[in-house]
C-alpha cells in the first residue's frame, strides 16, 4: 500500500462517521490479543532471523518478551483501564495517593491489581511522581476526556523503531486506543520484515479503519510527516534523526532554522529519543550475593538485544574510595565474558563502536563486536560517549572521588544531570543499610535526578516493559533542545503532567530475572508469560511460577 492510498483509505474509513466507543475499543483489544497469539511464534522467529541468530533460544526468548508479551500485556491493561473508565469514570489506581517532602503528588502504579503482578514480580513496586502543583484530584487532567471521546478525527504518523519490535506497536496502540486517533505506521527498514506479520496481528485495527502499515526509507518518512493530511507525528529514534526531520538534513540548515525557530513541520510532534543511560552504584557494604546480582543486572542491561537499546546502560558511576569497587567491576567483566556475543545487526554499529571507544576493532566472521567495559574513564578527556548515545555494546565506568556517601551522591547526580546526554532513564543501586537509615537522602537523590524513569536496584528495561510507568523524556524538552523527547507513551493509567516514574526492587531478585543471560529457562518462561497475559488464570500462573523457580 502506498502512502497516498493509506491516507485516502483512512480518510474514507467508516469509523470517522460512526465514531469509536469504549466498548468497541475493548472488543478490538480482545480481538488483537487473539491475533497476536496466532502469529507470536512466527513473529519471534522472524525477529531472530532478522537479528542474524535464527531460532537461537535465548534470542527467541528476548524477541518474545520484547514483542508479543509486551504488546499483549498492554492490550490487557488498556482493557482494564477502559472498563474502569466506563464503570467508575477513571482508572483504578494500585493503592493510595501520597506526597513527597516537596509536596508533589505520588501515584502508586505497580504492581497492578491485575495479571498476577504481585506474585509474578515479587518485591517490585513503582510510583509516578506528578509535576509540582498537580493536585490529587487532577492526576488524570484531560486524559479522561480523550479516552472517552468517541470521535475519530485525526491521523498520526508513527515512525517506527528498528530495534525492538514492540516499540512501534505500543506507540501506535497508545494513539489508537487511548487518544482515538488513526495511525499510519511506517516501519523502520531494519525490521520491515515484520510488516506482513503485523498486518495479521493487528488485522482487527486495520479492518476497523484505524491502522495502516507501510514501508520505505527516509524519503517516504519525510513525505509522511510533511503530508498535509497527517495531523500529528510521533518519532522513536535518535536525536539526530529527530533533528533531520524537524530542522533539515544538513547541519547548517538545522542551525539556521533553530535560530529562526522555523521547523520544517509545524504540526504537533511527540518523540521518544536516545539516552546515555547511567547506572549509579552508591558505595557501602554489599554481601557477595548482592554484589554479584547487581553486577549481573548491569551486564544484562549492556548486552540485551545486542546493546541496541535506548535504555542500555552506557555509563556506570562509582565512588573511587568504595572498597568493593574493584571486585564489582571484575564481576561485571565476568558476566560480560559469560554472555555470548551477538551479531551487530543494526546499521552503522561497527563505525560507532570505533568512533566512541577509540579502538580499531572490526566485527568477527559472524558479524559480532565484543562487549567492552572501559574503566576509569574521564569525561574531560574522552567526552564522545558521554555527549552522544553510542548504540553499541560497550559501557564506560567513571569513578568519582568523594569523602562520604552523601558527597558521592551529590557529585554523581550532578555528573549525570549535566554531563550525560538525555533524560530518558537512569538506574541507581543503594546499599540496604543506607536506604533504611537515610530515607530522606534517598528521596532527595531521586528528586534531584533529572530523568523521567528512575529504577532503584533494577534495569530501566523492566520499567519500559511493565507499561503502567509512562515512558518518555523528562518534562521541559523543546524542539530546539529535544533531550530525550517530548511527550510519553505507555500511559495506560492516563496520568497527566507526571514528572517521573520510580521503580524499586531488591538487590537480589527472586526468581532469577528472565532477561539474565544465565537464565536457561528464559524461552519457556517467556512463552508461559504470554499465555498468562492472553488468558490470566491460576493454572497459567502456576505453570509460569514453576518454570521460573527452576531457572
Amino acid at each position: 500500500m502506498s502512502l497516498t492510498e493509506a491516507i485516502v483509505s483512512l480518510q474514507n474509513a467508516n469509523v470517522r462517521h460512526t465514531g469509536l466507543t469504549i466498548a468497541q475499543k475493548i472488543l478490538l483489544c480482545e480481538r488483537c490479543i487473539a491475533t497476536v497469539g496466532e502469529v507470536a511464534e512466527a513473529w519471534i522467529s522472524a525477529g531472530s532471523r532478522g537479528k542474524e541468530c535464527p531460532d537461537q533460544p535465548d534470542v527467541l526468548a528476548e524477541e518474545m518478551l520484547t514483542g508479543p508479551v509486551i504488546v499483549t500485556r498492554m492490550l490487557q491493561l488498556v482493557i482494564k483501564t477502559l472498563e474502569q473508565v466506563a464503570r467508575n469514570g477513571r482508572p483504578r489506581i494500585a493503592g493510595y495517593l501520597s506526597q513527597t517532602s516537596q509536596q508533589q503528588t505520588v501515584v502508586p502504579i505497580f504492581p497492578t491489581p491485575y495479571l498476577w503482578d504481585r506474585l509474578a514480580f515479587i518485591g517490585l513496586s513503582a510510583e509516578a511522581i506528578m509535576q509540582p502543583k498537580v493536585e490529587p484530584a487532577d492526576i488524570h487532567g484531560t486524559w479522561l476526556g480523550k479516552v472517552s471521546d468517541t470521535n475519530v478525527r485525526s491521523i498520526t504518523a508513527v515512525l517506527g523503531a528498528g530495534n525492538v519490535s514492540a516499540v512501534c506497536v505500543t506507540d501506535s496502540l497508545h494513539r489508537i486506543l487511548l487518544e482515538s486517533q488513526q495511525v499510519i505506521l511506517k516501519m523502520n527498514p531494519v525490521n520491515d520484515y515484520l510488516r506482513p506479520i503485523f498486518q495479521q496481528a493487528f488485522g482487527p485495527l486495520i479492518e476497523a479503519g484505524l491502522l495502516r502499515i507501510i514501508g520505505g526509507g527516509g524519503e517516504i518518512g519525510m513525505q509522511l510527516v510533511q503530508h498535509p493530511d497527517v495531523d500529528e507525528v510521533h518519532i522513536t529514534g535518535s536525536t539526530q534523526t529527530h533533528d533531520r526531520i524537524v530542522w533539515g538534513d544538513q547541519a547548517a540548515e538545522q542551525e539556521t532554522r533553530k535560530r529562526a525557530n522555523t521547523p520544517l513541520i509545524s504540526k504537533p510532534l511527540s518523540s521518544e529519543l536516545g539516552n546515555v543511560s547511567p547506572w549509579i552504584i552508591v558505595p557501602g557494604v554489599y554481601s557477595k550475593r548482592q554484589l554479584r546480582s547487581q553486577a549481573e543486572h548491569v551486564a544484562a542491561s549492556i548486552t540485551n538485544n545486542a546493546a541496541f537499546n535506548c535504555l542500555a546502560t552506557r555509563v556506570v558511576v562509582t565512588c573511587l574510595q568504595w572498597k568493593q569497587r574493584t571486585e564489582f567491576l571484575q564481576l561485571v567483566d565476568q558476566f560480560l565474558n559469560q554472555t555470548p556475543l551477538r551479531p551487530a545487526y543494526y546499521p552503522g554499529a561497527a563505525d560507532r563502536f570505533r568512533r566512541h571507544s577509540g579502538k580499531d576493532i572490526q566485527p568477527d566472521k559472524k558479524n559480532c563486536l565484543p562487549w567492552l567495559f572501559l574503566k576509569d574513564q574521564d569525561d574531560k578527556v574522552n567526552c564522545s560517549f558521554y555527549a552522544e548515545e553510542s548504540f553499541v555494546g560497550f559501557c564506560a565506568e567513571t569513578a568519582i572521588e568523594a569523602s562520604s556517601t552523601t558527597d558521592f551522591l551529590q557529585s554523581a547526580i550532578q555528573f549525570c544531570n549535566k554531563q550525560l546526554a538525555g533524560t530518558l532513564c537512569a538506574s541507581i543501586t543503594f546499599p540496604n543499610d543506607f536506604k533504611r537509615r537515610e530515607k530522606k537522602k534517598v528521596e532527595e537523590a531521586i528528586h534531584q535526578l533529572r530523568y523521567a524513569s528512575i529504577c532503584v536496584n533494577q534495569w530501566s528495561g523492566l520499567a519500559y516493559s511493565l507499561l503502567t510507568p509512562p515512558w518518555g523524556g523528562y518534562p521541559g524538552a523543546t524542539l530546539q533542545n529535544i533531550e530525550s523527547g517530548i511527550g510519553s507513551v505507555h500511559n495506560t493509567l492516563l496520568l497527566d503532567r507526571y514528572e517521573k516514574s520510580v521503580l524499586c526492587g531488591p538487590l537480589v531478585n527472586f526468581p532469577k530475572p528472565v532477561w539474565f543471560a544465565t537464565n536457561k529457562k528464559s524461552l519457556n518462561i517467556a512463552r508461559h508469560l504470554l499465555s498468562l497475559y492472553q488468558r490470566p488464570n491460576v493454572l497459567r500462573f502456576g505453570k509460569l511460577l514453576s518454570t521460573a523457580l527452576t531457572a
